[in-house]
């Protein structure tokens, strides 16, 4: 899964329980049953681990492109540079 990917199956993960919340809580109300809302929400959960858990082809329609090996060796890494100045504040009493 790509980068993409995964924001859109977060995305599709938080749209999904939080229409399954209000589908639950809505027919739990109305048919006056807790055990109504618990399983309509259950339900909800099921499928939306169903859509966004597994590796789907829509998860990947943004592949990123990996240098080759031989390519890398080419580009020296980059080195940190050591511009880290410490300077203690005197403490006035």
């Amino acid at each position: 899964m790509d980068w993409e990917g995964q924001k859109l199956a977060e995305q599709l993960m938080q749209i999904m329980l939080l229409a399954f919340a209000v589908i639950a809580f809505s027919a739990g109300y109305f048919t006056a049953s807790f055990q109504t809302m618990i399983l309509t929400y259950a339900g909800g959960v099921v499928l939306t681990t169903l859509v966004t858990l597994p590796n789907w082809p829509f998860f990947n329609r943004h592949p990123l492109k990996w240098l080759d090996p031989s390519e890398a060796e080419k580009h020296p890494k980059p080195q940190p540079s050591v511009n880290v100045t410490t300077k203690k504040k005197s403490i006035k009493k």
